[in-house]
């Protein structure tokens, strides 16, 4: 005699594809619904951006030079712009564990629902969520003084530049949390960090010593923020190095890369939980 779970299993790779979009739906909305419910970590996590632009704009912007000259806002936001979503790997990672730890992800896992779905339910609640994130974070420039100056053409090209990289460090983000434990996970922040303050976020690799500029300037963050200046047509996009010429084909081809290691990386690890 067959289960109704078993008969409700998609057997043909279209109604596997249908079953993991829907499922993947299904996820998304669970999870923005507990946002909307619980706004406190999201405002917690808008806040920080806010207060970054502020400290370095105006506390820090006044000792800061630009290379080839410029307003030093204007360098910033970018840069900020980029950081944002290179940080939210973070917060996805903590609400990974967090929901491990409790016994949701198990839940999932023994419900009749497609496992990728969930997956990609998470990924994109995050996605969401980076969306909203990063049109405060526009606001809060145009509050500041910063501008495009390119064209809304060109301006939409360095927000989806931006959002690329969000999505990558998205399967990232899983994948850690699927790794370690909630208080692994806290402490992990420290090693990251480093990652997203060595690039040309605050400070053109032009002025820091030879070898700290080039390593800045391979930084994947960095590809996108040079990218996004050029694009918004803001000061600081420039320079002679390889990676500097190819920024934009950079922050193309760096958040490709890390999707395709991770996000298979991510689906194998939720599937092999118990093992």
């Amino acid at each position: 005699m067959t289960t109704p779970i078993a008969s409700a299993v998609p057997r043909t790779h279209a109604e596997r594809l249908r079953w993991t979009l829907a499922d993947g739906w299904t996820i998304t909305r669970a999870n923005l619904i507990h946002w909307a419910r619980n706004p406190t970590g999201f405002v917690g996590l808008v806040m920080f951006p806010i207060v970054m632009v502020l400290l370095f704009g105006y506390v820090f912007g006044s000792a800061m030079s630009v290379a080839g000259g410029g307003d030093y806002r204007e360098f910033l936001m970018p840069g900020m712009f980029a950081q944002t979503m290179a940080s939210g790997v973070m917060t996805t990672m903590i609400v990974v564990t967090v929901s491990t730890a409790r016994g949701v992800t198990d839940r999932y896992r023994s419900m009749p629902i497609s496992q990728s779905g969930v997956v990609l339910g998470r990924a994109l609640a995050d996605m969401v969520n980076s969306v909203l994130e990063l049109a405060v974070l526009l606001a809060c420039g145009l509050v500041v003084g910063w501008s495009w100056h390119r064209g809304i053409g060109n301006a939409l090209a360095a927000v989806g530049l931006l959002l690329l990289l969000r999505s990558a460090l998205i399967w990232v983000g899983i994948y850690l949390g699927l790794m370690l434990a909630p208080e692994s996970a806290s402490a992990a922040w420290m090693p990251l960090l480093p990652l997203t303050m060595l690039a040309n976020t605050f400070v053109s690799p032009s002025l820091m010593p030879g070898w700290l500029g080039t390593i800045a300037e391979w930084n994947p963050l960095s590809a996108t923020v040079a990218a996004c200046r050029e694009l918004f047509g803001n000061p600081g996009w420039g320079g002679t190095s390889w990676a500097a010429e190819n920024a934009l084909l950079l922050a193309i081809g760096w958040p490709v890369l890390v999707t395709l290691i991770f996000l298979p990386l991510s689906a194998r690890r939720y599937r092999r939980l118990d093992r």
